[in-house]
Order: C-alpha cells, then structure tokens, then sequence
C-alpha cells in the first residue's frame, strides 16, 4: 500500500449560471431557462445543488413562483 496517495472528496465548486452568462435579470416569460433550476417533480432545486449565487437563487425563486402563477410553468407534475 502507498501511503502517499491522498484522497480528496472536495466536491467540484460550481459557477452561477447566470454570472457565468452574464444575465442580470431572471425573466418569468423564460421557461427554459427557469427549467434548469426545477427536479423532476418541478421543485425549486437548491443553489448547493444548481450553483447558483444567493443573489441570483432568490431571482429564480421570484421567477419561477411568478411563471407557475402566469401558467409559464406548471405547478405539478403530471
């Protein structure tokens, strides 16, 4: 056994996407973008799991609530 070898289970750091592509406002009429943040069952996915900044996760969170009540998005999953 070689005791140099280290293991490391640091997860991989993810980039907001939204930083990444230099939107500065989440649109509720965009459901494909609004999309990539929601589960298969349409919940809102955390920003540990999307990556996405605090600033940027409440626009999304704002945006897809907005979109589910302007029938953009669906509310569950059918």
């Amino acid at each position: 056994m070689n005791k140099n070898i280290q293991k490391t289970n640091a997860p991989k750091i993810k980039s907001c996407y939204l930083c990444v592509n230099g939107l500065k406002d989440v649109d509720y009429k965009d459901g494909q973008i609004l999309r990539k943040f929601l589960s298969s069952y349409l919940k809102i996915l955390p920003k540990k799991r999307t990556g996405a900044c605090a600033k940027h996760q409440r626009k999304i969170a704002t945006a897809i609530k907005r979109a589910r009540i302007m029938a953009v998005l669906p509310f569950v999953n059918r």
